[in-house]
């Protein structure tokens, strides 16, 4: 009885040590959908806003505010920008871009199971890492360990940084809003 004490002991000692990056991770594990408003500011000068849906892995739904009517979507494979401004849409290939590694869950614990935070965050948790010439950065709440936003180079080169909010994790989907099909002009 004296070692089941003991070990119970050790074991909830050991788990009340884990650093953030353990405690995201296993947070994070358990995530398969987010649901979340966006601020998006690319090179300091644009700012955009919109609300988005990701499945993991790497399926993403955003809509705009915007007066163009502007969607991003991947299916996982491809990732469509349309918008009512432009006469045709712009399909890339999803692993061409940085948000391919934002919206891959498992390539992000991978890479942060071996990094330590980035200490410069006071308000919350970073992690940098650079992967195939892109630099990431993503950030965690430090209440909740929620996935809180990313800093990338897009296509043009360049820095994204968006930040969402009033996230909601594990929603229940309709996986038909992630067939690009339905956005094409």
């Amino acid at each position: 009885m004296k070692k089941c004490l003991i070990f119970f002991v050790l074991f909830v000692n050991l788990n009340a040590h884990s650093s953030p990056s353990e405690e995201i991770i296993n947070h994070f594990k358990d995530i398969n959908s987010l649901e979340f408003k966006f601020s998006q500011k690319i090179d300091n000068n644009n700012i955009e806003k919109g609300e988005c849906i990701i499945s993991y892995p790497k399926k993403i739904f955003c809509k705009y505010y915007d007066i163009y009517n502007k969607i991003l979507v991947s299916n996982g494979k491809s990732l469509i920008i349309n918008s009512d401004k432009i006469p045709n849409y712009y399909r890339y290939p999803l692993d061409k871009t940085p948000l391919n590694f934002i919206l891959d869950k498992e390539f992000l614990i991978s890479k942060m199971s071996k990094l330590k935070e980035d200490q410069n965050y006071p308000f919350y948790y970073a992690f940098n890492f650079e992967h195939e010439n892109n630099f990431i950065k993503v950030f965690f709440d430090k209440e909740n360990l929620n996935l809180i936003g990313w800093e990338t180079k897009d296509i043009y080169q360049n820095i994204v940084q968006t930040f969402i909010s009033d996230v909601k994790i594990n929603i229940i989907l309709e996986e038909n809003i992630f067939s690009i099909q339905n956005y094409l002009n």
